[in-house]
């Protein structure tokens, strides 16, 4: 549905505006893939009238691209009205 409804192609040009909320550098990271040094980050996705309409997880490489094949990672989704959202200890 991310990849569906081109969040992250409109965040980067313009149509939806990106805003950081949180970021940490991890201690350690489980995945052996992202470099040391990476920077964990939480950002919102606001459409031009102040909703939210996507929230994604990202590791900032140190070199500022992204990991995880240069995408982030969807969490929540807001679609035609509707919230579309991962849970913990669901399966």
């Amino acid at each position: 549905m991310f990849n569906e409804g081109r969040f992250w192609e409109r965040t980067q040009a313009g149509d939806l505006t990106a805003v950081l909320k949180s970021q940490r550098t991890p201690q350690e990271v489980d995945d052996a893939t992202i470099p040391k040094g990476s920077v964990s980050q939480e950002v919102r996705y606001y459409d031009q009238d102040g909703n939210e309409v996507a929230r994604v997880h990202q590791y900032v490489k140190p070199d500022g691209t992204l990991d995880g094949q240069g995408r982030p990672d969807p969490k929540r989704l807001s679609v035609n009205g509707v919230l579309y959202r991962i849970t913990k200890g669901e399966d």
